[in-house]
């Protein structure tokens, strides 16, 4: 993923998709709208599909508290989210690594990594960093820091 798609919008639409893009079941594409809103309801909270695609669309950007709570609950994220965006940055970091971790080959990079001494760890970390500079990535991944 480009580093511009894995940023969100100020907007609460543009967070919302964010989350909808990078917050996603194991194994398979993206959650609708309508199995977020099914999720939400289920929790105690009704809300319909056709809400939540609105609030995505942007055509709705003025949710009640408790529909925030519901979509920051079923997303992992706190209701700040959609509405501070240093709260934005820190959670879209945090989320940058959740979903780098899903990844089943980083998985096995990082697991076979423990237990090396930390002299090992620095030359496989800048075998990392040299071959993203040859992909042409960012030094370092988005929401990792040293």
């Amino acid at each position: 993923m480009k580093e511009a798609e894995s940023r969100p919008g100020n907007s609460l639409a543009g967070k919302l998709n964010h989350l909808f893009m990078r917050v996603r079941p194991a194994g398979r594409d993206r959650y609708t709208s309508e199995e977020v809103a099914r999720a939400i309801t289920a929790s105690g909270i009704p809300i319909s599909g056709s809400y939540v695609w609105l609030l995505r669309k942007g055509k709705r950007d003025n949710p009640t508290l408790r529909h925030v709570e519901g979509l920051a609950r079923f997303f992992g994220v706190p209701p700040a989210y959609f509405f501070d965006d240093d709260v934005t940055e820190a959670v879209d970091a945090e989320l940058s690594l959740r979903v780098a971790l899903q990844d089943a080959e980083v998985q096995r990079i990082t697991l076979g990594a423990a237990g090396l001494s930390e002299r090992s760890l620095k030359s496989i970390g800048d075998v990392i960093a040299r071959v993203r500079e040859l992909e042409g990535l960012s030094h370092e991944p988005s929401g990792v820091d040293r």
